[in-house]
């Protein structure tokens, strides 16, 4: 009787983002890149990003979180490039195209309401507040289509705690940026801008809602967040709130 060996790798491993570039600069010297592109026919099928648009900053030091589904990964060009984010435009495309000149520095998420010390935090900050992790979770929307990703944050809680919400808080608030004069395509979302979501105080402070700063072991591209997000894993992608600037 033969015994299948467990592979020493899983889905949890993330290709390093240097092989990944390499590998892209091979095909494109074969060229084949235009024929690996038309043979991946499906959901995520969109041409391949400029290089330039992958530039963001990384993260070291990472620590691999329990809470990680072992399911296989989307690639970094899949969830960069199939979003919703209505600020951007409606379709898919969108948010890829027009978020590239997104400005997200300087940055601060404000925390007010029911707390007992209100705050507003620069991006630093918030890179200070607790170890970064890695966590993948299974992104659903919706729309019933999923993506896996491996995000970067740490427990909303812990950002929380820090500002102590008071006896009489029960719900928690999330408000993504809005400007106009950067998101042209918002008017043509069909919702109401500044767009806010929001769960009970106890789902907030569940230890898997993450406070989301990166994704693939570097910084969020504009178009899925950047700089400073929600993830909640149990929940349809519309609570996940991107862009965030304000937690009441």
């Amino acid at each position: 009787m033969l015994i299948r060996k467990a592979p020493d790798l899983t889905y949890a491993d993330i290709t390093p983002r240097s092989v990944y570039l390499d590998r892209r600069k091979f095909l494109r010297a074969m060229g084949l890149v235009g024929a690996t592109a038309a043979a991946g026919k499906g959901l995520f099928d969109l041409a391949w990003p400029p290089e330039t648009a992958l530039a963001a900053t990384q993260f070291s030091g990472l620590i691999k979180s329990p809470f990680s589904t072992t399911e296989k990964q989307n690639t970094l060009n899949d969830v960069s490039h199939y979003n919703n984010f209505y600020e951007f435009g409606s379709e898919k495309s969108d948010p890829a195209k027009n978020a590239q000149n997104f400005k997200t520095s300087p940055w601060t998420v404000s925390v007010e309401g029911e707390v007992k010390t209100a705050r507003k935090f620069t991006v630093d900050e918030i890179l200070k507040l607790a170890p970064l992790e890695e966590r993948i979770y299974r992104h659903r929307c919706v729309e019933r289509w999923s993506i896996v990703v491996p995000w970067i944050g740490f427990s909303l809680s812990v950002l929380l705690k820090l500002v102590e919400p008071t006896p009489k808080a029960r719900y928690v608030a999330f408000q993504t940026f809005y400007d106009p004069r950067q998101m042209p395509e918002a008017k043509y979302g069909g919702i109401d801008f500044p767009y806010v979501e929001g769960l009970r105080l106890d789902e907030a402070m569940n230890p898997l809602a993450l406070l989301c700063v990166g994704m693939y072991g570097e910084t969020l591209p504009p178009q899925d967040g950047a700089p400073v997000r929600m993830v909640i894993p149990w929940k349809y992608g519309y609570k996940s709130i991107k862009s965030m600037v304000k937690i009441r």
